[in-house]
């Protein structure tokens, strides 16, 4: 997929892409947070579930071994980070589809999937390709599907604000000032997702990982949830690149 270049990797040079998991673990509470994520999207056996910006894949191997069966496709833009993540995938038994592509044009189908799962990937985005990437995930998901973000929030007084000057000198000002002055929540609504709120912050050396739901409109999510027949939702005819473990 030749829309693949000019990404922004993981710790915003390719030379560190080998340490990313290391430095995320040691610097964001990265257990505390994924694991509170998982748990606010209530993922369900039937469910289809993607990660967009995927990274290593430490988020999508956990929301399958949380909940065995389920179907995780996990999309970056990097080869060498979806190398990994693929390896780390096949050491762990976790059985997960990880695409090569970018959030702004996704590769599925409309109204695919029951979850949308995202950790540290929206601060690597200008508002544009923010706002891309949030509509695409509004069309992925089935009505009444949801919306789980992890992601650098609202810097609230200065010892927060200065703690975060770290993160943007390494990922970028243009990127990261949506999320210091918190426009998240303002996003997702822009995109079309309704019940958009932040529910929790977790502060960390670097700043506040804020949690954020939102949902697409449709029918009552009890009513969506037992629709396992993903098979038929899918882009039979768009081309792919997939990494298997």
């Amino acid at each position: 997929m030749d829309g693949t270049k000019g990404f922004t990797p993981a710790l915003g040079f390719h030379v560190l892409t080998p340490l990313y998991d290391r430095v995320v673990a040691l610097t964001t509470r990265e257990r505390t947070f994924k694991r509170a994520l998982l748990e606010q999207a209530v993922i369900e056996p039937s469910h289809l579930v993607l990660d967009v910006g995927c990274g290593t894949g430490t988020l999508a191997i956990a929301a399958q071994r949380q909940q065995p069966g389920v179907r995780v496709s996990a999309l970056d833009a990097d080869p060498a980070v979806l190398a990994i993540a693929a390896r780390k995938a096949r050491n762990t038994g976790a059985d997960i589809a990880f695409d090569l592509g970018r959030s702004s044009a996704l590769p599925y189908a409309d109204d695919r999937f029951d979850r949308v799962l995202s950790s540290l990937f929206f601060h690597h985005l200008t508002w544009g390709e923010k706002l891309l990437t949030a509509r695409e995930m509004y069309r992925v998901l089935r009505p009444a599907g949801e919306l789980h973000v992890a992601d650098w929030g609202r810097a609230r007084g200065l010892v927060s604000r200065a703690a975060f000057l770290a993160i943007q000198l390494l990922d970028g000002f243009d990127t990261t000032s949506d999320n210091v002055a918190g426009r998240m929540p303002e996003l997702f609504g822009s995109a079309g997702f309704g019940h958009v709120e932040e529910t929790r912050r977790i502060p960390t050396v670097f700043g506040v990982i804020a949690l954020y739901r939102a949902v697409k409109a449709g029918p009552e999510a009890g009513e969506i949830s037992s629709r396992g027949d993903g098979e038929s939702h899918l882009a039979r005819d768009q081309p792919r690149k997939t990494h298997r473990p």
